[in-house]
């Protein structure tokens, strides 16, 4: 007798692109080499998956929800009927498992999906990438020195940042929505990457839900030592110390002024590099930072990765960053901020933290590491890598936890 196949439905604003999008897409292709279904529901940049893609909305439903966020604060409340289609898909669908990932990003209606949740039997996953989920309007608050979130939001000193609003403040109602709705699921556990976001949603209005930790992935058969003469000569570094710094989108919370302060403390033979780097950032930099033009495969950031002698990440706010694994599995040693749940992923045989904004600290570091050599750490960094952020284990994880809810 067949038995029928558990379907497994995961939600993102994007699929097989960026962080989230590649930790769905691998989660999806794993899910069904154990023998699921595997559909992703997503809004943005048209991939190739090997799950069953259905797309969320259109183009003009994304820019009206953006709009609507941008003059009232009111992230998460347009796309209505985007949302409703959704659910219909999902009732006719009937998935074993819902598995939410970022539903901010302008293509979700927040209020309809919890509360078909709420009605629904299905177990729901809801993995956090940050702590939009139980503020009343930011992604991170560490910066602005807020925890208004613990009690509840008001006044929003961060109503300029991500997700941007241009005049109101809507900080509190949306607070109050966000924690009557997350409630509403009956059947739902968070999962998070970190220590640092498990012990702040546990202060949340979502304690009262099972928390469960899974590290960040990494493919560690592509982000492995690469050959990288062909990059040192051409940017023109064969004998210098190399730090590097890579982000999807340099910002002051990424830590982009902190690498031109650490500029000034740098000897002769070393040098920056820096990826992701916009032309209008440019203008900015000293002549010992070198801009590498964005990386645009997995595999080009890998040997990226494998020419520096150090990786920093002086990230203000973060919850797991996936580059410092990356790095690692390079064999490249890691320096960053004690900031979020990014000081986790390195240990005394693979790098060093530094408190937030030490740019002295961060040169002292540097000249610890380069007085040890990168041999001294390239073994361990592969290896903890390998045993601790494969991504083959930690998505087997998730597997794992489905079929235990199912």
């Amino acid at each position: 007798m067949m038995h029928k196949r558990k379907k497994l439905l995961q939600i993102n604003s994007v699929v097989n692109i960026g962080s989230t999008g590649r930790i769905t897409e691998e989660i999806g292709q794993i899910s069904i080499k154990n023998g699921w279904e595997s559909y992703i529901a997503y809004a943005k940049g048209d991939r190739h998956s090997k799950s069953r893609l259905i797309k969320i909305g259109s183009d003009l439903d994304l820019k009206l929800h953006g709009l609507k966020t941008r003059l009232l604060d009111q992230h998460g409340l347009g796309s209505r009927s985007a949302t409703s289609k959704l659910v219909s898909t999902i009732r006719k669908l009937k998935p074993d498992v819902i598995h939410l990932h970022n539903i901010h990003g302008y293509y979700i209606n927040i209020d309809i999906l919890f509360n078909f949740l709420k009605d629904t039997d299905i177990p729901v996953v809801w993995t956090l990438y940050d702590c939009w989920a139980f503020t009343g309007h930011c992604a991170y608050f560490d910066m602005a020195n807020c925890n208004r979130w613990e009690k509840g939001c008001y006044n929003c000193p961060q109503k300029s940042s991500y997700p941007t609003s241009w005049l109101v403040d809507n900080s509190e109602n949306n607070y109050n929505l966000k924690r009557k709705l997350f409630n509403l699921p009956e059947k739902m556990t968070i999962v998070v990457h970190s220590k640092w976001l498990e012990d702040t949603v546990r202060r949340s209005f979502l304690n009262n839900y099972p928390i469960k930790r899974i590290n960040n992935g990494i493919n560690t058969s592509i982000f492995k030592p690469k050959n990288t003469s062909i990059l040192k000569t051409k940017l023109k570094i064969k004998n210098r110390f190399v730090i590097l710094g890579v982000a999807n989108r340099w910002s002051k919370r990424k830590g982009f002024e902190d690498f031109v302060e650490l500029s000034r403390l740098l000897k002769d033979d070393e040098v920056i590099v820096l990826d992701g780097v916009e032309e209008k950032q440019k203008s900015k930099l000293p002549s010992n930072i070198i801009v590498h033009k964005k990386a645009k495969t997995v595999d080009e950031l890998a040997v990226l990765y494998s020419l520096a002698d150090v990786y920093i990440n002086p990230t203000h706010e973060d919850n797991f960053p996936t580059t410092n694994l990356e790095a690692m599995a390079c064999g490249t040693p890691v320096i960053t901020y004690n900031s979020g749940g990014s000081p986790e992923a390195v240990d005394l045989n693979t790098g060093m933290v530094v408190e937030k904004g030490d740019i002295e600290g961060l040169a002292r570091s540097i000249s610890v590491l380069k007085e040890k050599g990168k041999q001294h750490y390239y073994y361990n960094c592969i290896d903890r890598a390998k045993s601790k952020f494969n991504y083959l284990d930690r998505y087997n994880d998730y597997i794992t936890f489905f079929d235990k809810l199912v």
